[in-house]
């Protein structure tokens, strides 16, 4: 069996855990920020959603260019940029120079984290793909739990300079630790066309959006419905975080054994069943359930839907893959939220997760119906 635990996937798995560790201590805290600066609620959301919008658009174009080009010259350059409009919220004095800064920073992000993710996909033995993907898929969630705490307790106890400041010096890390991989060279002829869009792997985005419209719900409306129940939030995302690192290795090794729709398919079953439960919690006891079943069926299909969107591709177009696959996550992400806060002002929250649920469901129905049978044809097409 071939190596996975190399020190080039070690070093970039851990990179990718202080570059994205950086990118969420912002969450939590640049809503304050931007109040303290003279915004408003408004102008935090606006701020909050140029950002992804800008990463969304660049994706795409980042994908071809990295089949073409290779990885290193975006990693560096992306993560360069991204550590200097880290930095930059420091001479922020108004809202119209924060937005500006807003764009140059997604579109810093939607480079970096495009390249970093590919550069990792090219270090995993095509075997042993979505436990490697589970690993590192695993530290971007470990980021999602850390960096707002460290965010919080930095903006409490210190002050806005030195988030900034140690946001900047993360990416830095994140940077110097991708020099110490060795990245296998993926590069076209010049005269190759440049790929931005990859028809065969539409349904597995589709799928891949709608159940990471169910995650916008969850991280969005999660606090807030605690706070009904006298909850406090940061258990279940501890207890979320604490059940996928348990379970993403034996998922990853369960799809490259037996396929990628041998996890998918009970995982979303899975992921449906913990947003009903959800909805029907009137206690503590109802959410912790919820959090356990979440960490086991949304941390399991995760990762499996990025190799299976991986592998319904050939080698070269991987970049392209994975910029689709980041599009649809951050998409669905930013969609669910919005789709979601208005059910919210109309029903309540039992109606939000259910609808949450049912996003799950139809990216059930296009994996069962669409994708299974892309991924039985290729794999058909493999063995030929």
């Amino acid at each position: 069996m071939e190596r996975l635990w190399t020190r080039s996937f070690v070093f970039m798995t851990i990179g990718t855990f202080s570059l994205f560790t950086a990118f969420y201590m912002l969450y939590p805290t640049l809503p304050l920020f931007i109040i303290e600066i003279g915004g408003t609620e408004a102008h935090a959301g606006l701020a909050m959603g140029i950002f992804m919008l800008s990463a969304v658009l660049l994706r795409p174009f980042v994908g071809g260019l990295l089949d073409r080009f290779g990885r290193r010259s975006f990693i560096i350059w992306g993560v360069i940029l991204f550590a200097i409009a880290m930095y930059s919220y420091e001479w922020v004095g108004g809202i119209l120079a924060l937005i500006i800064l807003r764009v140059i920073h997604g579109l810093s992000w939607g480079v970096s984290t495009t390249a970093l993710l590919t550069s990792i996909t090219d270090l995993i033995p095509q075997n042993r793909r979505g436990e490697g993907l589970g690993w590192s898929g695993m530290a971007m969630t470990l980021a999602m739990g850390v960096g707002p705490m460290i965010g919080i307790w930095i903006t409490q106890d210190q002050s806005y300079h030195l988030l900034f400041l140690f946001g900047a010096i993360l990416s830095i890390i994140a940077l110097l630790l991708t020099f110490g991989a060795k990245m296998p060279l993926k590069r076209k002829p010049e005269t190759t066309k440049i790929i931005l869009f990859e028809k065969k792997i539409v349904p597995v985005t589709i799928a891949t959006f709608l159940v990471f419209v169910s995650y916008g719900g969850i991280t969005t409306f999660v606090p807030l419905y605690a706070s009904v129940l006298n909850f406090n939030s940061g258990t279940f995302f501890l207890i979320y975080a604490v059940t996928l690192i348990l379970v993403r290795p034996l998922a990853g090794k369960f799809a490259d054994k037996y396929g990628e729709a041998f996890v998918i398919i009970p995982a979303l079953f899975i992921t449906i069943f913990s947003l009903i439960v959800l909805g029907f919690s009137n206690s503590w006891i109802g959410v912790i359930i919820s959090a356990v079943l979440y960490g086991i069926g949304f941390g399991s299909a995760q990762p499996a839907l990025q190799a299976a969107t991986i592998h319904l591709v050939s080698s070269e177009r991987t970049g392209v893959a994975n910029a689709s696959f980041a599009t649809a996550t951050d998409l669905g992400i930013g969609v669910g939220a919005m789709i979601l806060g208005w059910v919210s002002q109309y029903t309540n929250y039992q109606t939000l997760f259910n609808v949450s649920a049912l996003s799950v469901v139809l990216s059930l129905l296009v994996f069962f119906f669409l994708v299974k049978r892309l991924l039985k044809k290729q794999k058909k097409s493999e063995a030929a």
